[in-house]
């Protein structure tokens, strides 16, 4: 990315926003959020600083606006014909996106200081409530077949896979690897295909 001293003019619209989620981004990757400065991302971006504030009032809301463009690149969900290729695939992909830069200032901006942020406390829940929600159709899948029982619920399954890899990451801080996709993806099917996550299963707990 150019630096803030090397940063050219662009045009308008969505020009515009686009420079600035991408300096913002930019910013939040090399400085964090508590050094992020409207001037600092108006140089990377190329624009001035009041172009930046009749769009966003403020660097929370700008924040709340890169956070939330990246967070909607949802992750490839394939259909390999069997619930462990699934799983093994979602898992691989969710390892590769928590990797990659965009994913890697998500995860550092949802646990610091800016958490407070309320765009930013939106961003967390679109993470762990929409994130596995929408990759549960692999789990709606996998009853069709046969290969779990009816009543099992597709967001508990899918959120014990991702549950080893954030762990890995934000708890040890180690970077997660196709080792721990493996890992995740065998210890969510063993639990899934042993009735953990059906619904008659949690009532008697």
């Amino acid at each position: 990315m150019p630096s803030a001293e090397g940063a050219r003019p662009v045009g308008r619209g969505p020009k515009v926003r686009a420079a600035v989620l991408d300096a913002t981004l930019a910013e939040l990757a090399e400085n964090g959020y508590a050094a992020l400065t409207i001037d600092n991302v108006a140089r990377r971006a190329g624009v001035h600083k009041t172009t930046i504030y009749r769009r966003w009032p403020d660097r929370e809301a700008l924040v709340g606006d890169v956070l939330g463009e990246h967070i909607a690149m949802e992750l490839p969900i394939a259909d390999t014909g069997s619930l462990a290729g699934d799983l093994q695939h979602l898992a691989e992909a969710f390892v590769a996106w928590v990797a990659s830069p965009p994913g890697r200032m998500i995860f550092t901006a949802i646990y610091s200081d800016a958490a407070r942020i309320p765009g930013i406390a939106e961003t967390r829940r679109e993470l762990f409530e929409y994130g596995p929600r929408r990759a549960g159709v692999v789990v709606d899948r996998a009853i069709k077949r046969g290969e779990l029982p009816a009543d099992t619920d597709p967001v508990a399954v899918i959120r014990t896979l991702i549950a080893p890899i954030y762990f890995q990451l934000s708890v040890i801080g180690d970077p997660p690897d196709k080792t721990t996709a493996t890992q995740a993806t065998q210890i969510t099917l063993a639990a899934a295909q042993s009735g953990v996550f059906r619904a008659s299963h949690r009532q008697q707990s």
